[in-house]
């Protein structure tokens, strides 16, 4: 029998993508099981999901600085995730920059999705950047996450056509739905051994 691939699910809202994985991960042929739901936001929309879905949580306060966690926050979230033989950390829509030993111990094992196509329009606002710039495709991108804010290696993307009446609201409900579909896989393929990080590029190993 396959080991089930042990995650915990970083977030500060509504935590549409976590129940996208959570989701996924209820299928017993799915490889990962989702152990923890960690938030940084007492009233994030994400605890009432995974209380509904029976999966453990944890608020941890990350200090009043917007974007930013303070180190023994970090230290926490860590302590927390190696108790449960947490083997993957996602960050699903939270609004800090990770750092600490929290990164440091998850490098190669942690990752994010960015409602835009890296490396363009990285950081807050994704799409109304895209939109602003007059691009004629955007989408959603999962990473790798390293110290940097969304500049980790792509691990895959999904493509999202620009409409001449869009505004930031409809794009956004568009690309949502290409991201539900590409962070469970995401996890997919990482539980099942097949990403390798070689430079810049993340390789996906074909199926053993």
């Amino acid at each position: 029998m396959r080991h089930s691939c042990n995650v915990a699910v970083l977030a500060s809202g509504r935590g549409s993508n976590f129940k996208a994985i959570a989701e996924a991960c209820r299928n017993e042929n799915f490889p990962a099981v989702v152990r923890l739901l960690i938030v940084d936001n007492p009233d994030a929309g994400a605890l009432r999901l995974a209380e509904e879905m029976g999966i453990e949580t944890a608020i941890v306060d990350c200090g009043p600085k917007r974007g930013s966690m303070t180190p023994e926050s970090s230290e926490e979230m860590y302590r927390l995730a190696t108790e449960r033989d947490i083997e993957l950390v996602c960050l699903a829509g939270f609004m800090r920059i990770v750092k600490g030993r929290l990164l440091d111990e998850y490098q190669g094992r942690m990752i994010n999705i960015h409602p835009a196509l890296l490396p363009s329009f990285k950081g807050l606002q994704g799409q109304k950047q895209a939109l602003d710039y007059g691009v004629r495709y955007s989408g959603c991108s999962v990473h790798f996450v390293d110290p940097g804010v969304d500049t980790g290696p792509i691990i895959l993307q999904r493509v999202v056509p620009v409409h001449q009446d869009d505004d930031e609201e409809s794009l956004s409900a568009r690309i949502l739905k290409e991201e539900h579909k590409a962070y469970p896989e995401a996890v997919r393929l990482f539980a099942e051994g097949r990403l390798r990080i070689e430079g810049r590029r993340v390789r996906v190993l074909d199926e053993t």
